[in-house]
């Protein structure tokens, strides 16, 4: 979510309770139902098929920026010294790195400008008294960004505002709303089990998993159940019944599959989602 504070979830605590202790078989029945759960469903076609953005739309500069400018930004303390171009561009045309494209509609840079100046939907710092030191806009240039997508990192359209007194330009993704589809979600009542994973190399069978865990738990392996496009895996976690601080420790676990990832999709049986590469994940 755009301009989100962060917390440290119990939802990621949770992770450790959602399908522990089960045995072999109820791996298996979870982990089927998970397959064919997210086979062909509509986050599977938009996944493979569509744009789904892994990255905010928003993009903000990250290096030498003022004091006051996080402040700001939060706080949607924003003004126009400049006139934003008028017309909506044309489609333009994205590529993916299998070779694949889809042509996307563009937002007017007004319309962009709208999203980008938005305060967080959470304000827990306001502005001083005085006010916040305002973010002078003082231009506005049609141009592109790197941005992650569930199909790799393509190069998208996009609006550049150039803010007096910050060197780096805001950026806001210019890709009509109609043709984004949205990251899924987990259920409710679904715990995410592993958060991310690395292979190295690019043909080994083994993952390496990341994943979240209380103090007392005790950590068994890791589980894979493996279908011609899908890989479903879990780590067996076992809670303590006894007393145990909230304290969620991160560690990694390797799994080792029938055959190579390749371009299966990995998902985690705690939420039925796709699990990203650790490089990817947030």
């Amino acid at each position: 979510m755009r301009k989100t504070i962060w917390f440290l979830s119990l939802v990621l605590l949770l992770s450790a309770c959602g399908y522990n202790g089960m045995s072999p078989g109820e791996f298996q029945d979870r982990a089927r139902e998970v397959a064919e759960r997210w086979h062909d469903s509509e986050d599977d076609r938009a996944w493979r098929t569509g744009f789904v953005p892994l990255d905010d739309l928003d993009i903000q500069p990250r290096e030498r920026i003022p004091d006051w400018v996080p402040l700001s930004v939060h706080n949607g303390a924003w003004s126009l010294d400049v006139d934003l171009p008028a017309d909506t561009p044309p489609s333009r045309r994205i590529s993916w790195p299998d070779g694949s494209t889809l042509t996307v509609p563009l937002v007017t840079a007004a319309t962009a400008y709208a999203e980008q100046s938005k305060a967080a939907d959470f304000i827990d710092e306001e502005c001083p008294p005085d006010g916040c030191t305002p973010l002078r806009v003082t231009g506005a240039e049609l141009g592109e960004v790197p941005l992650r997508t569930s199909r790799g990192t393509i190069q998208v359209p996009a609006w550049h505002f150039t803010v007096q007194g910050v060197k780096e330009r805001f950026s806001r993704v210019a890709i009509h709303p109609s043709r984004i589809s949205p990251r899924p979600a987990q259920k409710e009542g679904e715990y995410e089990e592993v958060m991310a994973f690395d292979l190295t190399p690019a043909k080994s069978r083994d993952l390496l998993l990341r994943y979240g865990h209380g103090t007392c738990d005790q950590i068994h392996g890791a589980r894979a159940y493996e279908t011609e496009d899908l890989v479903v895996v879990d780590v067996d976690e076992e809670t303590s019944d006894g007393f145990c601080n909230l304290m969620l420790l991160t560690a990694r676990i390797t799994v080792t599959l029938d055959k190579p990832l390749g371009n299966r999709l990995l998902l985690d049986s705690g939420t039925g989602l796709p699990v990203l590469p650790e490089k990817n994940a947030h």
